[in-house]
């Protein structure tokens, strides 16, 4: 019995191997080392290398499962793909950058160190909303504020305003307008940071 399983497998895997190189030459090789920890895999499993970049180690795995849905006889095959390691090799290949190099989309100003407490407030409101921002970390003149928001590539400041929640402003095209920290939201292009190839 165990002479025969093992002959399967051996015959399955054989049949995996050519059938990959067939498609797609000298891509595929058997590496026995390979194993899975999970018992939902009834199949092949695999590894995936970047060719000259086999340092970063396996940048894509996975297998065959027939038995992961209840009930059974769902045959499948699922991967995942290791997506922060290609990125940090892009980023420092110098394949891509990213477009601010802070999560923040928003820079609350602070008037006056005494109003620093109402800024801070303004930016929980936000950040409840799931909006990345930060206030800024000294009550200078506000073009120093926006400079400080500019190098960081912060598309936004909020300056508070004396009765109220106060104005957004874009710093990129100049726009500015009054807003509540309740209901604004930023563009969806500038809610996160992004990649960018150069």
């Amino acid at each position: 019995m165990r002479r025969s399983r093992l002959s399967a497998g051996i015959a399955a895997l054989v049949a995996l191997v050519e059938g990959v190189n067939a498609a797609v030459p000298g891509t595929a090789v058997a590496d026995l080392r390979i194993a899975r920890g999970l018992d939902y895999y009834t199949g092949s499993v695999y590894e995936t290398f970047l060719q000259g970049h086999e340092d970063l180690g396996s940048i894509c795995s996975g297998g065959r499962y027939d038995s992961l849905v209840a009930g059974g006889g769902f045959p499948g095959v699922g991967m995942s793909i290791g997506v922060s390691r290609l990125l940090s090799r892009m980023l420092g290949a110098g394949l891509a950058r990213a477009n601010r190099g802070v999560p923040s989309a928003v820079l609350v100003a602070v008037i006056d160190e005494d109003s620093r407490a109402q800024s801070a407030t303004i930016a929980d409101r936000l950040r409840a909303r799931g909006i990345a921002c930060e206030v800024s970390p000294t009550a200078a003149k506000f073009g120093k504020q926006i400079q400080f928001a500019d190098r960081r590539a912060i598309p936004f400041v909020w300056f508070p305003g004396a009765d109220g929640d106060g104005e957004v402003k874009d710093i990129r095209s100049g726009d500015q307008a009054p807003a509540d920290a309740d209901a604004w939201v930023p563009p969806a292009e500038d809610a996160r940071p992004g990649i960018v190839r150069p």
